[in-house]
């Protein structure tokens, strides 16, 4: 009797292990991406404002080339900070390897479709753009359980219909405004969050 008392003393411990262990694994999640947030976020703002106000101003549309900007800085920047971030002793987990999944189909999908932009002069490349953008920054905040990120990506998604029926010259300060409210803003709570659950 003592032995099947002491089992299901063990089997209970093992469920509060896994319990801990998957805790764990989701603030280890959110203490590594808040900053890819802020990397894409900021990237994405700065350029389309770039582009905008130079296009806006000159009537000079050939700055639309100025697009490309975006994922060759926002890209230098990821590998600057993923090189430093391997420098620091910390395993990867399921949870960060299905996070790395997401984004790396959401962003061959951005690719393929801005190639696909360049060649159909009327695909709503922006709506696309902040739809799978949203999806991402939902899905992130399902998997690690975190309420800003799934609030701030459904918001995205429910403001790229939006983009739809405006003309450029508004689309591009929603676009950018959309990214301050979908990636930053919970970029800078993610970090601030972790930071204040390590003190």
């Amino acid at each position: 009797m003592e032995e099947l008392q002491d089992k299901r003393l063990n089997e209970k411990e093992s469920l509060e292990l896994i319990a801990q262990m998957i805790r764990n694994t989701k603030m280890k999640m959110k203490e590594g991406s808040g900053t890819m947030f802020l990397i894409w976020g900021y990237s994405t703002v700065i350029v389309t404002m770039l582009v905008w106000s130079l296009c806006l101003y000159t009537q000079d549309y050939r700055y639309q080339w100025l697009w490309f900007l975006l994922p060759i800085s926002a890209s230098i920047m990821t590998i600057i900070y993923k090189k430093q971030e391997d420098k620091k002793p910390r395993v990867s987990t399921y949870i960060d390897r299905v996070i790395s999944y997401i984004w790396w189909v959401v962003g061959v999908a951005g690719f393929l479709l801005s190639m696909v932009s360049i060649l159909a002069y009327t695909f709503p490349i922006l709506f696309v753009i902040v739809l799978i953008m949203g999806i991402g920054t939902t899905l992130t905040g399902l998997i690690i359980s975190f309420r800003p990120l799934i609030i701030s990506g459904i918001i995205g998604m429910a403001a790229s219909v939006v983009l739809s029926f405006l003309s450029w010259k508004f689309q591009l300060p929603l676009f950018s405004l959309i990214f301050l409210f979908m990636m930053i803003i919970p970029g800078h709570y993610l970090n601030h969050k972790a930071t204040n659950n390590n003190v």
